[in-house]
This record gives structure tokens, sequence and C-alpha cells, in this order.
């Protein structure tokens, strides 16, 4: 499946149409409502586009989202550079602080002999670097190699044309640190101020190293030096020898916990933490399960830390980004984008309608926003309705993120809830399969967090909405919530299930029962059981939910349940009319449906059969059961052999199929009566696209009236 929108609906296409109501009140006939999505397509587009954090088979994840989404309320406090206080923003850097910092340094895996080496030549060097990667701890380093010392820290809120003012007055310092220099597009650091902050630093013959951020503003003759880290397992190694020493250093990197830290994407402030971590569970302060929890608290942290911050620092533009990639993860690069934009829109108007500020339209640099949301793009094939492409994909490269940002956001800062509401309101009204199955996987997180107010506020008036696609992404919400373990999810879609007075929140249940219902196929048939003799037993049925019933029964015919689901249908087959026409009917809607996904158009049914069939499984027994009665009810002979003829053409371009479809008549031709009428069928198909007369029916005919012997 693709992001594109969806096809206008046809007469040839999987679509069902709604029932329409009588009249307005101003006497003008009512437009007849949307056509509503096939519960196929819904399977397939949750299998599809689900995020990989709740893939979607029909089963309970629950354990999985607990871990990640469950409250870990434990609060992690950094230790910038991991020596207690800290080194002052200004003023001499203590000459301990660096002694300290020299004992846990890593070069290795970086560029630092050659950085030092350019240092030493030209006295001024810009280092840039993305935040919390120990810039400003090799700026330290570097100077200190170079033996300029004393070190004196510099205010990096001074404007760059303003850096040389701050040398008017000579001091003592042999060199000077100015950490995260405040550039912008109308303040570059410009040629002519680096040249004279160089002839200073010679001139007094010291040494100034300069940070700045990815991005940052320099005139194009400025060559600045990227700063790569050392990896986070040689900086966790350094810390921890100069803590606890060599032996117990190797004990503790041996932890199963380190290990699994060490594989996510961390930060060097969130290493220096976890070193600190590691130093108290060696001395018996903590214990293996807050050693284990140590990387989730962090991240949570950092996403608490990026919507505590004022917009001077992360704008609410990319605020807005955030919460967008946390929906779309792993999606198009370009739609979450596009999206996030929308979302700003809304988030702009909070706490003021009137509001509205014109978004740039070619402003933030892609790298600088993935940088900030610590995340990376990728390009990946997709398949669409127009065939593969490669698309350019953004993700966390922490895969917990998306699960920690979104509970944080609707339950930390509750003011963004309408505008989350009305930009997740349109996401499930949109064209695009991967938005609305987005929106819907957003809306199942939220539930998980925030039950009440999730379904009151969000997945509620979706399905009680006239809008067929709203209605089917609250399908979509309800499974995947009930897939990520949201509580009550089986009991309101039960009590919908149930509904006489709305028959849309009624048709999500119908639908959602025969997606979640492979994990509960009895309870999810007594449901819809008791539904379809509410309908039978109605003067006017609410058509739309009584065409939804055999619908999900066939869902869950088709699902790894399969065999269970027909041994109930069968054991309740005859407790009342409306059983028997539940089960009938689903069982011809689950027997039109093909192995598309295969590329051989297999009905799915009649495999089902030859393997009963050739495993002498009760099952086998049952398929013939099921259409023998579907032939013989006046009410549903007709579409019974309407599927037996697909069959038949389904025969001709398989041999297999065919093999298991000469079995199967043969089971059914039990009476001469039901011999005859296989027989006459078999002589009046159609063959396909309207073409001749096709020979496989000539062969199964031959095989039914002349069966071969045992």
């Amino acid at each position: 499946m693709s992001d594109q929108p969806d096809q206008p609906a046809g007469p040839d296409d999987e679509s069902e149409q709604a029932a329409t109501e009588d009249g307005t009140p101003d006497g003008k006939e009512k437009k007849p409502e949307e056509v509503a999505q096939q519960p196929w397509a819904t399977r397939r587009e949750l299998r599809a586009h689900a995020p990989r954090s709740m893939a979607f088979d029909g089963t309970n994840h629950g354990v999985v989202a607990d871990r990640i989404i469950g409250n870990v309320t434990t609060e992690i406090h950094y230790s910038f550079g991991g020596l207690g206080s800290g080194a002052p923003a200004s003023g001499e850097i203590p000459p301990p602080y660096l002694d300290r910092l020299s004992d846990v340094f890593v070069e290795e895996g970086t560029r630092f002999a050659q950085l030092r080496d350019r240092l030493l030549k030209e006295r001024v060097l810009v280092l840039m670097g993305t935040p919390f990667t120990g810039r400003r701890t090799a700026a330290l380093m570097l100077l200190r190699s170079v033996g300029a010392i004393p070190i004196h820290a510099l205010d990096g809120t001074t404007a760059p044309g303003k850096l040389t003012g701050m040398f008017a007055t000579p001091g003592k310092a042999a060199g000077y640190v100015l950490c995260d220099l405040a550039t912008s597009r109308d303040a570059p650091l410009r040629e002519a101020q680096f040249n004279a902050l160089r002839d200073l630093m010679r001139e007094r013959k010291t040494h100034l190293v300069i940070t700045v951020g990815i991005g940052a503003y320099l005139e194009d003759a400025i060559r600045p030096e990227e700063w790569n880290p050392p990896g986070p397992k040689a900086v966790l190694a350094a810390r921890l020898t100069a803590d606890v020493g060599v032996s117990a250093t190797s004990r503790l990197l041996a932890l199963p916990a380190v290990d699994d830290f060490l594989s996510r994407d961390h930060q060097l402030r969130e290493v220096v933490g976890y070193a600190t971590e590691l130093r108290q569970y060696a001395v018996g302060q903590c214990d293996e399960g807050e050693l284990a929890e140590y990387s989730l608290r962090a991240l949570k942290n950092q996403v608490r830390e990026w919507f505590a911050e004022p917009e001077e620092i992360v704008h609410l533009r990319e605020k807005a980004f955030l919460i967008a990639l946390a929906a779309f993860d792993g999606g198009p690069y370009a739609l979450t984008a596009e999206l996030s934009d929308l979302l700003y829109s809304e988030l702009q108007r909070v706490g003021d309608p009137k509001r509205y500020e014109a978004i740039p339209v070619f402003s933030t640099h892609i790298g600088k926003r993935l940088e900030l949301a610590r995340a990376k793009t990728y390009a990946e094939p997709e398949d669409t309705e127009w065939g593969e492409v490669t698309q350019l994909k953004a993700a966390f490269r922490d895969d917990r993120t998306a699960l920690v940002l979104l509970p944080e956001v609707w339950t930390g800062h509750p003011a963004a809830r309408p505008a989350l509401v009305k930009w997740m309101d349109g996401l499930a009204d949109d064209g695009r399969p991967l938005v609305r199955t987005r929106a819907a996987a957003t809306a199942a997180v939220l539930a998980r967090t925030d039950l009440p107010s999730t379904m009151a506020l969000i997945i509620e008036p979706w399905a009680r909405s006239d809008k067929a696609r709203k209605r089917t992404t609250a399908v979509s919400a309800l499974t995947l919530a009930h897939q990520i373990d949201a509580p009550n999810i089986p009991r309101i879609i039960d009590g919908w299930s149930a509904d006489a007075d709305d028959p849309r929140p009624c048709w999500v249940a119908v639908r959602a029962q025969g997606l979640i219902g492979p994990e509960r196929p009895q309870a999810a048939l007594a449901a819809l059981r008791a539904q379809a003799q509410r309908q039978h037993g109605k003067e006017k049925p609410d058509q739309q939910v009584r065409d939804e019933l055999p619908k999900s029964v066939a869902l869950l015919l088709l699902s790894p349940e399969a065999d269970t689901v027909l041994a109930e249908l069968l054991r309740t087959l005859h407790d009342h009319r409306s059983a028997h026409e539940l089960a009938v009917r689903g069982f011809l809607t689950a027997c039109g449906r093909r192995d598309e996904e295969a590329g051989h158009g297999r009905p799915l049914v009649l495999d089902w059969y030859a393997r009963a069939d050739h495993d002498d499984a009760p099952s086998g027994p049952a398929i013939v059961r099921l259409l023998r009665e579907a032939l013989d009810d006046r009410a549903t002979t007709e579409e019974a052999e309407h599927v037996l003829r697909g069959w038949v053409l389904a025969a001709e371009q398989d041999e297999n199929t065919e093999w298991a479809l000469a079995s199967l008549l043969a089971k059914l031709a039990v009476t001469p009566r039901e011999t005859s009428r296989l027989a006459y069928l078999l002589r009046n198909p159609q063959g396909m696209d309207g073409g001749p007369y096709p020979e496989v029916a000539t062969r199964l005919r031959v095989a039914l009236t002349h069966p071969a012997p045992a």
C-alpha cells in the first residue's frame, strides 16, 4: 500500500455504499454517505502502514508497549562532564576541573591530533558539531594540549562583531574557549572578524577555540573543523576506570544491561550519566532494575527537555515537527514535514484563535531539524498503486522515542490538546492510507496513556462521524490500541456492537470484532450473532451494520483461528435463523477472497479445504457442509453458485486448484439431485472476460459424473 490518495469508487471497486436516510428538513433529497472501505483493505493498510512498534498481526503486543509507555516516574539529573558542579560559564576554568577532565578524556576514534596541530599553527579554531557530543570538552582539552593554560571561558551570547572588544584589556589567560557562539543570517561570523581574532591571538601569544552548531552562519573563508565524538563504549570505559579501576570496569562492562544501553543511540551526556549509575551500582546504591531502566529514563528526560525549552531554543515549528515525526516515524520525510506545518498552524492559535503567522516556505534545514530530533533519513522502496518507488524516509534513531513522546505531549502539555485533536481529525479524513493509519496509531498510543480523554475527544467522534473515512480510522485506532494493550478495548467494542441507538459506532465495532477477533473468536462471534439477531428482529434494519456482519465473520474465517471459528459457526448454525444466515453469508464472503498477495489468485477457502482434505482434518467436512447449506438455501443459492463459478475459473489457471475443486465437488455430489445441479453448473460457466467455455469445466464435470475408483 502507498500513501497516495484513495481512488474514487467505481462499479468494480471493493466498496460498499452507505445507506441514506429518507429526507431532510428542507425537503431536499439528502446526498448519499461516502463509500466505506472494505474490511480486507482496512486489515491490509494496518499491516502495511502501522508503525513497526505495533506491527499488526491480529494479536496483542501489550507487554512491549508497557515497557515503553508504562509509567516510569524516576527523575534523572545530568551532571554535564560528570564532574559534580562543573566549570563556570565565564571566567577562569579551575585547574582541578581540567585535570579531572584530562583523566577521562578519550582521543581514540577522533581527529584530536590533527585539530591540535591546526590550533598550534593558526591560534584560532572553530569547532563545529551537534549538541551533547563533547565539543566543549574537546575545546578545553585542545587548549590544554597546546599549553594554553590558564583557560578563560567567554560569553557565547556575544555578537560576532563584538568579539575583539572582549580582549581590549590584556589578561593573564593563555587560552580562551567560547562555546556555542550565537550567529544568525543577519549576524554571521565574518572573515574579517575571524582574521582580527587570529591576529590578536598571535600578538598576545594566546589561543582561542570557538564551538558552533551544525549550520552555524559562517562566511565561506572560515573553515570550521567538524567534531565527531569518540565511541560511547570507550567513553564509558574511561570514566569507569578512573572511578572504580580496571578490574571492576571489566565486570561492569560485561553486564547485559550495559550491552543493551550501548546498542541504543545515546548522547555523550547520557553516557556520562550512565557511568555515574554504574558506579552507584558497583557500591550497591542502585539495583539491576534501575540500571536497566536508565536508558528509558534518559529518553524520557530528553523528550521532556524538548517541550520544556522556550521557543528561542526550540521553536514551536520544530516542536510540531517532533510530534509529527512521532506520528509518522519511519514514514516519508516530505509527508512528515508537510503535516507538521499543519500542526504548527493549529498550535499557533492555542490560546489566541485569531493568531496566524505565515509559515516560511524556505527556512528550516533538514540537517538541523533532524539533528534536534535525534533522527535519521534513509532511502527505502515502498509499494504503491503505481508500482514500487524509493522514498526518503525519516525515523528517530531510538525506536522507542515515538511511544515516549506522544504520551508526554498529551499528558504533560494538555494545553496542546485542542490543536492535536483538530490536527488528528484532519488526518483521519485524509485521502492517503498511510496518513489515516498513522492517525489511528497515534490515537492508539494516546488511548494506552489516557483512555477516557482519548475516547471522548478523538476516537468516539470519529466513530460517530458521518464520514466513512473517519469511522474506518476509528476501527483502526481501536484495533491498534488493543494491539498495544490499551485498557478495556474489547469491552468498548462489545458495548458498541450491541448499540441499538446509533448504527455508526455499531458499524465500527462490528468491523473491529473481525480485526481483533482472532485472539477471542468465541466472544467475537457471540457479539456478531447477537447483533445479527437484533437486526433480524428490526422492522427496518440498519443496512450498513447488516452488510458488515458477514464481512467480519469472513475476516475471522480467514484468520489463523479459522478452524476454531468454523467449528463455532457450525455449533450455532441452527440456533436461530439469523445465526444461520450470518454463518452462511460470512462463509460465502470468505469464499470470494483470493490469495492476491501470493500472486496466483488462488481461492483462500479452497486452499484451506485442500490442506484439511489432505490431512483428514475436521475443517474439510465442515467446509463441505457450509457450502451445501448455502446451495440448499434459496436466499443464498445464487451467491453460492457464483462462488463455484469463480472457483472454476480459478481452476483454469492453476492445476492444484483444479484438483482441490474436483475433490470438493465430489464430496458435495452425494445425491443424484446434487450431482445433477453441479453438472448443470459446470455446463454453463462463463470464461474469463466473457470468453469461451473453459476446458477445465469439462474435466471437472467428467470427474463429477464418473468418479475415479478410490
